[in-house]
């Protein structure tokens, strides 16, 4: 839990991929229209840390693929009702400049019209819908959560929903407390319940490891992503042993740009687990690949 600021490190930053790596997919970086990035950025320099790389989403693309990323899953939220649809244009024409970014759609789960928002990204070219229960407030077994779970299904698009319960700042007032909407045993429901549906929880369920590290030991349906929570940055964490996890269901992801920490800090930490190749190779890339339907 973050309780006061956190800390920047001033860690170097390597100029690219190492040429010794398999394939690479960032399963988890956050485009946004301008004015958006500034509201998110205020945020952070007021209740997280400090922001390194304060870029611009073209910035960001750019950045990630100049160093050798083959492919971006571009991550987005609808933090309040009729902003949807502006955020989905938005990441399509991104798409459209930047054929390597795998694009989500996003939409506010109680508003109005959430099955049309959602075809309608769905025909620009958007892959799989982005939810975020700590801002958007919402109850994995409302009503309006299994219209979405239904809609993905019956379109074949997966869903990302940041539905861990950290990191959680007791200083800012969401709309809900996550430790009452957001647990691996709501989730487990959801994907029991929707067993077409691919779900991937991001920061690996962050706090709940070992309950989401048997939730993906014995659902095919459920993947994670390791975004910050392999960079050795957060207090207290106890974060289970990879090459002890179901390989073949994790995500490598970094929360580009909403780090305090050099761009590849998570990927030199991934490396450094000495994990065996064709296990770093689907972590990696391949993983992603799968769950989001793409090619390389």
């Amino acid at each position: 839990m973050i309780n006061t600021l956190l800390p920047g490190i001033d860690d170097p930053e390597g100029d690219g991929i190492p040429e010794s790596l398999p394939l690479v997919i960032d399963a988890h970086v956050h485009l946004f229209p301008d004015e958006l990035f500034q509201a998110i950025w205020q945020w952070f320099d007021r209740y997280a840390w400090q922001i390194r790389h304060r870029l611009k989403s073209p910035e960001i693309v750019e950045f990630l693929l100049s160093r050798g990323i083959h492919r971006i899953v571009g991550l987005q939220y609808a933090h309040r009702p009729g902003i949807a649809r502006g955020l989905n244009a938005y990441m399509a024409q991104l798409c459209s400049r930047y054929p390597q970014v795998i694009g989500t759609a996003t939409v506010f789960p109680s508003e109005e019209n959430t099955v049309a928002i959602l075809e309608e990204g769905f025909r620009m070219g958007l892959i799989g819908v982005k939810l975020r229960a700590h801002v958007q407030g919402f109850d994995m077994g409302s009503t309006e959560m299994h219209c979405i779970y239904q809609t993905c299904v019956e379109y074949g698009q997966p869903l990302i929903m940041h539905v861990g319960r950290e990191p959680k700042s007791p200083v800012f007032n969401y709309p809900r407390d996550p430790y009452l909407i957001c647990s691996a045993k709501a989730v487990e429901e959801v994907i029991r319940a929707y067993p077409k549906l691919r779900v991937c929880v991001p920061h690996m369920g962050a706090d709940e490891y070992s309950d989401y590290q048997r939730l993906v030991e014995q659902y095919d349906n459920l993947w994670l992503d390791n975004a910050m929570i392999l960079a050795d940055y957060f207090p207290g964490q106890d974060v289970p042993n990879l090459s002890e996890m179901r390989c073949d269901r994790i995500m490598y992801g970094t929360d580009f740009p909403h780090l305090p920490y050099a761009w590849d800090r998570e990927l030199k930490r991934l490396c450094e687990l000495d994990l065996k190749e064709e296990m770093l190779a689907l972590i990696l890339g391949e993983n992603a690949m799968e769950f989001f339907s793409v090619g390389r």
